[in-house]
């Protein structure tokens, strides 16, 4: 029976990428008799030592994504001294980018891993912010990272979405006369709820922009003076009762109302 033939998916982070191309080339061979072996978080010299010893040469192969300098000539090093060959998967195509990009690399590991984590924390708060939108499950409220309360066109979606992209998780809740806060508003730290006000002036175009898009009449309760007043008023009253920061958002972008949120957000954990 023949020796088995083993290839050592070596990397200072978890190895997927070594460990995917090593397939890919194994496809190559039919997949062969080859057997995969991971090591990963390889971080110390004594590490690269430590899989050496394990390894018989006349059977094995090393496939490696190590970016530490001094890490990876180590290993070349030592792989060197005792016959093994030692494949480096990604200095190839790094010095390609450095003569032809004329940038340096980092030589950081677990990038990858780290921009994977972000793009994934990333669409759970933009799920999130979907989910418990405009007060839907208020539920959503105890989980938040950051709340908004306000009145119909405060831009409370917009700046939920905003925040979402940025890894925050967002919940609004639209305040309205004839109907009660839900019990869960008055039970989160008043430190990661914010209220969002406008001027009446500028709300009243706003709504009655909105109604003309949506083909209503403009003349609606809906963008009256008198229902916008009332509307404020109320919030206003909620917003004092919780303790919340407030936020007049009559004549900012939504980029600087999240600046603003997040500021808030900074203050008061370093008061907690």
């Amino acid at each position: 029976m023949d020796d088995k033939k083993i290839v050592y998916i070596v990397s200072d982070s978890v190895g997927e990428t070594a460990e995917f191309v090593v397939k890919a080339v194994a496809t190559q061979f039919n997949g062969g008799s080859f057997e995969t072996s991971r090591y990963p978080y390889v971080n110390c010299l004594e590490d690269v030592d430590h899989l050496m010893a394990m390894i018989d040469p006349s059977s094995s192969i090393i496939a490696y994504t190590i970016v530490i300098p001094s890490l990876k000539a180590y290993l070349d090093r030592r792989a060197q001294e005792e016959g093994v060959v030692a494949i480096d998967l990604l200095s190839p195509l790094m010095e390609a980018f450095m003569k032809k990009f004329n940038t340096e690399p980092r030589y950081e590991p677990k990038l990858m891993r780290k921009l994977d984590d972000d793009y994934f924390r990333r669409i759970e708060a933009v799920e999130f912010a979907v989910k418990y939108d405009d007060g839907r499950d208020p539920r959503g409220l105890l989980k938040a990272d950051i709340v908004l309360i306000g009145v119909s066109r405060t831009s409370k979606t917009p700046l939920s979405m905003y925040l979402a992209h940025k890894r925050y998780k967002v919940a609004n809740v639209p305040l309205v006369p004839e109907i009660n806060p839900p019990e869960e508003l008055f039970q989160i730290s008043r430190h990661k709820c914010v209220g969002l006000v406008i001027s009446p002036d500028k709300l009243n175009l706003i709504r009655k922009d909105r109604l003309k898009n949506l083909g209503l009449r403009t003349d609606a309760n809906y963008a009256s003076m008198e229902r916008i007043l009332q509307e404020l008023d109320y919030a206003e009253k909620i917003m004092k009762r919780i303790g919340c920061p407030i936020i007049n958002v009559s004549n900012k972008a939504i980029e600087e109302t999240a600046d603003a949120i997040l500021d808030i957000l900074k203050k008061g954990r370093s008061s907690l």
